[in-house]
């Protein structure tokens, strides 16, 4: 698996591996070695396009101080009339002579101000970049290229930069807001929780020339002049988001070429960011490119048990799949109390793994386990195999193990809206009490006219004492395009930003790819093709009402239990379960992510 796991991992923006050819020869890799070491570039300017070789690093660091002092003192003057306009070098290969021509056009120049050689080599404490607030960098219009510097500041004015290959640095820092991102696609789209600062070289980011700090905005002494790098990945994230709603604006009404350039600017966009944000920027702009280029999604034979892959580790990763099964079997268990004889009806199963803590539990039950009947319906497998079968081989192992007696069928159904009650060899009620579940399963039957319907009647017909359904709480199944992206960017924004404290990269990798696989078949496809079509739970009481069921609702110590569930992953932080008409919720700080519900037939109730 761990072999395989680069097929999985998200795109990413990290430095080219500058690795070194081997030779069986000693003597000519020596001379390799000697050569490399000579003519090697500093890293982060040679990713920017600039050329600058190592060993002239500090005389360019010291001659960009000495051109901004420059600059400064000119202009207070007036006589910046040369350099009215920013001027851009665009060639990589000259930038240590383009310096020496600029500082010629000042004469004399002033005396150039100390560099701590520390600062240069970054090997001093004193000298550690630290998160300050700004504004992101970007192409300015020309009426702000002649406004005058405040006397009254310390620090100049930032220097804008038309394309990647004009950025100058030598050290860069950066903001991230992985708390923010659960707020992306809000109307504001502003990022009001606090933010968290990471200094990382392997997300570098929007680059600027040499600042001096404002003094306000230091803690150091004032006298030091120090070369600094203003990165605001705040205001980045929010031009980013801008860019994916004015995208996904272009798609709704058909301006393709528009939407082209835009999502191309995105994938720009996103470099500036790190965690969460990134990695949602970029599944959303795969999504819009596969829309905007008529690229259906890749389906093939291993698709399904990539699925399942993919399903396992997400299980294992954060706790939603976890309290989905937990919650539905909790309520599932109090049903049966008593019964002698239990069938369970699986509208979800595909690896059984809700399963065995529910026989678990009735092996437990005082008075001794029921004679428990099980029966999964899946999807059938792209490569003709019968998975369920195999599932069901697994857990009439376990149930042999503990003592309790056990059936199994399994059904195979391309949609639950082909599905008759005559086919589950249903049983009477006195003698065999019935529960009905459904995990993430009856959303997919919105695109299908009547499909819902058709279900709830067949349920209906097996009369069960119990139908536990779990649903993601979110509204992507409305008629406008633009408001479904926008939901959505907001909903997977939340999940993403809940997967960061994951400690195991692997596992926090593929339940990335997990929510990615939906995000494209939301976003890039339309009619029977979009099966994410996810609705909230007032919705879906709307629909369960008017079939015929009503709320059964889940006991206080489901609550109690689920919340202890919790505390298993990231030691419960960030997660909440919320108490709704009787329904549990569960949701990453302020926002509900899925909903687990308990109905019953209304003339049952």
């Amino acid at each position: 698996m761990k072999r395989d796991l680069h097929q999985f991992q998200t795109p990413d923006t990290r430095f080219p591996n500058h690795g070194t050819a081997t030779n069986t020869s000693s003597s000519s890799k020596d001379k390799m070695m000697m050569v490399k070491e000579e003519d090697d570039g500093d890293e982060l300017l040679a990713m920017l396009g600039y050329k600058v070789k190592s060993s002239e690093m500090a005389e360019v660091a010291l001659k960009l101080e000495q051109l901004e002092t420059m600059m400064g003192n000119v202009q207070e003057d007036g006589l910046l009339s040369n350099l009215a306009t920013d001027t851009v070098h665009y060639n990589p290969s000259e930038l240590y002579s383009w310096l020496d021509n600029m500082l010629t056009e000042f004469n004399p120049p002033p005396p150039p101000p100390e560099i701590n050689s520390s600062f240069l080599t970054g090997t001093a404490s004193d000298y550690d970049l630290k998160a300050i607030p700004g504004n992101a960098i970007y192409a300015r219009s020309s009426s702000s290229s002649n406004q005058p510097c405040d006397n009254n500041n310390n620090s100049k004015r930032l220097k804008s930069c038309s394309s990647p290959d004009s950025m100058l640095t030598t050290t860069t820092t950066l903001t991230t807001a992985t708390e923010s991102t659960r707020s992306m696609a809000t109307e504001s789209t502003r990022f009001t929780e606090s933010t968290r600062s990471m200094a990382t070289e392997s997300t570098r980011s929007m680059i600027i020339e040499s600042t001096r700090l404002n003094e306000s905005t230091r803690s150091v002494p004032t006298e030091s002049t120090r070369s600094m790098v203003l990165v605001d990945s705040q205001e980045n994230g929010v031009r980013l988001v801008h860019a994916l709603m004015a995208c996904a604006e272009a798609v709704q009404s058909n301006d393709l070429s528009l939407a082209e350039a835009l999502v191309k600017q995105i994938g720009f966009l996103a470099v500036s960011q790190a965690g969460a944000m990134r990695k949602v920027a970029t599944y959303f702009a795969e999504a819009l490119a596969r829309r905007i280029y008529r690229l259906s999604p890749p389906r093939s034979h291993v698709d399904h048990s990539l699925s399942d892959t993919l399903q396992t580790h997400f299980y294992e990763t954060c706790p939603y799949l976890k309290f989905a099964h937990f919650t539905a079997n909790q309520a599932i268990l109090e049903a049966f109390e008593g019964k002698k004889r239990v069938h369970v009806i699986d509208f979800s199963m595909s690896q059984g793994l809700q399963w065995p803590a529910l026989m678990q539990a009735l092996a437990l039950r005082e008075g001794g386990p029921p004679v428990f009947r099980l029966t999964g319906i899946g999807p059938p497998a792209a490569d003709g195999s019968d998975h369920l079968h195999e599932v069901g081989c697994k857990l009439a192992q376990l149930a042999e193990a503990i003592h309790v007696e056990f059936e199994y069928r399994g059904f195979v159904a391309s949609s639950l809206a082909d599905l008759d009650a005559t086919m589950l060899e249903l049983r009477p009620s006195e003698t065999e009490a019935v529960a009905v579940n459904s995990v993430f399963e009856l959303h997919k039957l919105l695109g299908r006219t009547g499909g819902v319907e058709k279900v709830l009647s067949v349920v209906k017909e097996i009369k069960p004492v119990i139908f536990t359904v779990v649903e993601q709480e979110s509204s992507h199944n409305g008629p406008v395009f633009l408001d479904r992206f926008t939901e959505a960017l907001h909903y997977y924004s939340t999940l993403f930003d809940s997967l960061e404290g994951v400690p195991s990269s692997q596992d926090k990798v593929m339940s990335e790819v997990y929510l990615g696989k939906q995000i494209c078949n939301l976003v890039a496809c339309e009619g029977a093709d979009r099966v994410e079509r996810h609705e909230t739970l007032s919705q879906w009481a709307n629909r369960f009402g008017t079939s015929g069921f009503a709320p059964a609702h889940l006991g206080s110590n489901a609550f109690k239990q689920a919340s202890m569930l919790l505390a298993l992953f990231n030691g419960g932080e960030g997660y909440r379960v919320e108490e709704s008409n009787g329904c549990l919720m569960l949701g990453w700080h302020t926002r509900p992510l899925i909903t687990t519900s308990a109905w019953k037939l209304a003339a049952a109730r």
